[in-house]
């Protein structure tokens, strides 16, 4: 359905989500009829997200290791398009992903993931299995994998599970350390083996190199040097050389070979060309018995470049390690009612519509459907972003991911036998895929220096042969024309000015994912804040309260036996033992005085637990606390000021909780979740940008940021679907950044141009981010703008700096002073150079 024709269709007009009970015009939620209105429709969405799969074919998202530049994109993008069963690549390397559309009967996934495994890259499927995708479609969750099921009643699929299938940031991490655990090994090996074959250099080769220069008295001692080395040491280091570029190298010689077949020269290339200069100029020079022999050149070349790739490579892997804390919110197993009344632990996958599954206390949702019978309450934030959790009764419809946090739940499942955040999942995956990272910056110099390079290299040598040269010496002097105009050292610069910038983040509790997250970040002009868990803490918590101290006592032992979040913090404010916190004010109590009845435990007599609430009898009064519908059904009425102080709550987006007792309503308590420290601090700091809130809660709820002068929009009542489309239409008019914490933001923030989530987010979420707020502190937002500044001047000077070696080589190969000593004095010299500026541009 077209945006200018709106219909009594399934489908909202604006965010394109299917709903059962479309408005009048279309839409799904008061929030996409306010969205529509506020924004201008973008081209048919579907030019702008990755297109449906036929339905013969299969969609395979895989994790590729390996991946750092946009030549990394293209080589796995043809790999993939190569064979004939597969339709469609697209790769990402901002987020380490190739999605693939493919005949499964002709290339299985795992045939896929083994396909582009190659040339150092590591492949693996984004589900996270291991095996084949039949086998873990057949298997229930018991089964232990020889064809009896092990059917133990023990909980599955918990709000806080950390079995999952699906990636988070913390498996990226353990598969991220060890590919660069085995690069560490590759490195170090090269090293030491390395080292043992610069001591002859500086204890012989230099000083006789010293002596062509200048005239000094002991150099003479080395004049004969090399006569004695010539049949056995420098023949030895044509070997051990060759064995050191491969071990320490072998990733800088993959990045070149990508960039030939290619055809699209890169930083890597640039640094394995006068390396490979240097080994064929010295083996030539071996074999025609010269002393100017540049193994030391390619040794050390090597070594500094691979040593800032695994440096850089160190920093982002302790970057990952930051966030293994994350909640996964996936659900992979089901506990399903069999005929005999029995329950049977089963994979998701193996649920058919119409089946009943228990969900206990604590555990998630794993699939849409419907409450068969019972009531419970259950916390959907996760999946929809609204902060207050929703009592859920027989015929009601539940949200798979959603968590039931008070009662149990059996559920009815739906057609459909997947939940929402499984598609809400898929959607991320597919926006991730198809968002390419920009040609990094050293390899667009890289490709314009080394065409002067080579065109030079080529002009010497034809020069050579025209004057009288015969082509041995046309060709050295064509290959010592690479060894000392290449400026090799941007290879070097760019990790090195990258892993300064990610360390210096990280210590400001910024974790950044992708270098190229500071590039976007300074064209941003469109800031998108998600409010539940964001803005606010997310959590239930008490923010004001009315009556007497003893009848909030006694509520708050009554909630200590309740499940549901808002009970939990009535009891955290007003037990006894509790924090007494109230967001930071005190409870209206008694005209103000805190009654002494306040310090004692209370006892409990009976207790009973209702649908919107629970009663008792404490200290021998009958006590009841909940909604204000539970005191109408038992007739307990809410007048006069406390009546006024309902609506008010209600009016602040907030959940009032009645407090009575004997029959007669003596208190209310407001119950919601506060807004974050320097939230108001770090929305005036982005003052110069556009600042919109999206939010699922109710309009209500956003009372708080509505007077903040740096707000310019707020939108309430949006579904993630309305959020992913708000974010493309604001990105058809400029650079959006979002912040978010939730699994529902997930997909937006896939979307943005830039993402933000926040440290204590959904795993879902976290992956979707290309930085995350460490410690939720929201003013690292800000900091991430002025880091972004100070990453550009880093890597502009670095870059800049990378120059300094054909500076002094050049030169000296112009006047014929150049030697080994020479072109390694200019190595140390730019390197020095690069190392200081980076680690001092930020302060």
């Amino acid at each position: 359905m077209t945006e200018g024709d709106p219909s009594h269709s399934a489908t909202c007009s604006y965010c394109g989500e299917s709903t059962p009970r479309p408005d009048s015009d279309g839409w799904c939620s008061t929030g996409c009829r306010r969205l529509r209105s506020a924004f201008d429709p973008v081209p048919d969405r579907r030019a702008s997200e990755p297109a449906g799969v036929d339905e013969a074919l299969s969609r395979t998202f895989v994790r590729v290791d390996g991946m750092h530049s946009a030549h990394c994109e293209r080589y796995l993008e043809r790999v993939a398009t190569a064979h004939d069963a597969v339709v469609d690549a697209s790769a990402s390397y901002v987020t380490e992903t190739v999605r693939v559309d493919h005949d499964p009967d002709r290339l299985s996934p795992d045939a896929l993931a083994d396909r582009l495994s190659r040339l150092g890259y590591t492949a693996y499927r984004r589900d996270g299995s291991d095996e084949p995708a039949g086998e873990r479609s057949t298997r229930s969750v018991g089964d232990r994998g020889d064809g009896e099921s092990d059917r133990r009643d023990e909980p599955v699929a918990r709000a806080d599970d950390t079995e999952s299938p699906y990636r988070s940031r913390e498996m990226a991490g353990h598969r991220k350390r060890r590919h660069d655990d085995s690069l560490a090994v590759r490195y170090v090996v090269g090293v030491v083996f390395g080292s043992f074959l610069l001591v002859p250099y500086v204890a012989i080769f230099y000083p006789v190199y010293l002596a062509e220069l200048v005239s000094w008295g002991p150099l003479a001692l080395y004049e004969d040097a090399f006569e004695s080395l010539d049949s056995i040491v420098l023949p030895l280091f044509l070997v051990l050389t060759g064995a050191v570029i491969y071990l320490t190298g072998a990733p800088l010689v993959r990045g070149a070979v990508v960039a030939i077949r290619l055809r699209r020269p890169n930083a890597q290339l640039l640094a394995v060309l006068p390396v490979a200069a240097a080994y064929v100029y010295a083996t030539m020079a071996v074999l025609g018995g010269r002393n100017d022999v540049y193994f030391d050149f390619a040794i050390v070349t090597a070594t500094l470049v691979m040593g800032a790739i695994f440096w850089e490579a160190n920093v982002k892997r302790d970057a990952y390690a930051r966030l293994t804390d994350l909640t996964r919110s996936t659900v992979d197993a089901a506990r399903r009612y069999e005929d005999d009344g029995s329950t049977d632990v089963v994979a998701v996958e193996r649920l058919n519509p119409g089946d009943r599954i228990l969900v206990r206390q604590g555990e998630r949702i794993p699939v849409d459907g419907t409450l068969a019978d019972g009531t419970c309450t259950v916390e959907e934030a996760i999946v929809t972003g609204e902060s207050l959790p929703r009592r859920r009764s027989a015929g009601d419809a539940v949200i798979g991911g959603s968590a039931v946090t008070g009662g149990a739940a059996v559920v009815s499942v739906g057609d459909r036998t997947t939940s929402r955040l499984d598609r809400l999942t898929r959607t991320v995956w597919n926006l991730q895929s198809a968002r390419h990272g920009a040609t990094v910056r050293a390899d667009a110099v890289a490709e314009r220096v080394l065409a002067i390079v080579v065109v030079a290299a080529v002009v010497v040598a034809a020069a050579s042969l025209f004057f009288g040269a015969d082509a041995l010496d046309a060709a050295r002097a064509s290959l010592l024309t690479v060894l000392v105009a290449s400026p090799w050292a941007i290879a070097f610069a760019t990790p090195v000015a990258v892993a300064t910038t990610i360390r210096e983040a990280a210590e400001a509790g910024i974790v950044v994912f992708d270098e190229t997250v500071f590039d976007r970040l300074r064209a941003v002009d469109t800031v998108v804040f998600d409010k539940t868990g964001t803005l606010t803490t997310g959590e239930m918590t008490v923010v004001d309260a009315w009556g007497p101290a003893s009848a909030l006592t006694a509520a708050a032992a009554l909630e200590r036996r309740a499940a549901h979040p808002a009970g939990e913090a009535i009891a955290d404010a007003f037990s006894p033992d509790g924090d007494g916190g109230v967001d930071g004010r005190t409870a209206s109590t008694d005209g103000g005085a805190v009654s002494d009845d306040a310090d004692r435990a209370p006892t409990i007599e009976a207790y009973e637990a209702h649908a919107t609430g629970v009663g008792g009898v404490v200290d021998g009064r009958h006590t009841l606390v909940g909604h204000p519908t539970l005191f109408d059904e038992r007739r307990w009425t809410v007048d006069g000021d406390l009546a006024e102080r309902v609506d008010s709550i209600r009016g602040d987006g907030l959940l009032p909780v009645v407090v009575g007792r004997d029959g007669a309503v003596e208190g209310v308590i407001a119950v919601g979740d506060r807004p974050r420290e320097a939230w108001a601090a770090t929305i005036d700091a982005l003052s110069d940008r556009e600042v919109i809130v999206l939010t699922g809660d109710d309009e209500r709820a956003t009372d708080f940021l509505a007077h903040h002068d740096a707000v310019d929009r707020i939108f309430a009542g949006v579904s993630p679907a309305a959020k992913t489309e708000t974010i493309r239409r604001l990105s058809a008019e400029g650079c959006v950044a979002m912040v978010g914490d939730g699994t529902n933001d997930a997909p937006a923030l896939a979307a943005s141009d830039l993402s933000i989530s926040l440290g204590g987010a959904s795993a879902l979420a976290a992956d979707a981010a290309d930085l995350a707020l460490a410690n939720d502190d929201l003013r690292g937002v800000d900091r991430a703008f002025s880091l972004a500044e100070t990453a550009r001047r880093r890597r502009r000077g670095a870059l800049a700096l990378a120059f300094v070696y054909p500076a002094i080589a050049v030169p000296a190969a112009v006047v014929g002073a150049v030697n080994p000593l020479v072109t390694t004095a200019a190595i140390v010299a730019t390197a020095t150079a690069i190392v200081v500026h980076s680690s001092r541009s930020g302060r």
